[in-house]
């Protein structure tokens, strides 16, 4: 069974996750309550800090692809951060960059958020 948390931290308007572990079929559900829980508490700028998520599936992927039209329509976006090189490799291959900004580390994708519409 694969080991997986999500923990949440607040920078002004922004949302940070910060996943931990192992995404996949079977943990994939966790992410997308984080998503959800962020959206229903109106926080729509959200980082996904990943320094500490050591592997991700197809399953954990779509969870990204799932929300982030709804993210955007309430005029937010996902970041994404801090991946090791390994899993940034996954994104990488199916295109990811070209869909999210995917920053280098967590300061950098703050910077990218355009807060002063809060």
């Amino acid at each position: 069974m694969s080991n997986f948390s999500v923990g949440f931290r607040s920078q002004g308007s922004i949302q940070i996750l910060d996943l931990h572990g192992e995404l996949d079929a079977h943990t994939a559900a966790e992410l997308e309550a984080a998503i959800q829980k962020c959206q229903k508490d109106n926080r729509f700028h959200i980082l996904v800090n990943g320094a500490n998520l050591m592997y991700i599936s197809s399953a954990g992927l779509g969870v990204f692809m799932a929300y982030i039209e709804e993210v955007r329509e309430g005029g937010g976006d996902i970041k994404i951060a801090a991946l090791q090189p390994k899993v940034y490799n996954v994104f990488d291959l199916l295109g990811f960059p070209m869909l999210f900004d995917i920053l280098e580390d967590e300061a950098a994708a703050v910077s990218k958020f355009d807060v002063s519409a809060n």
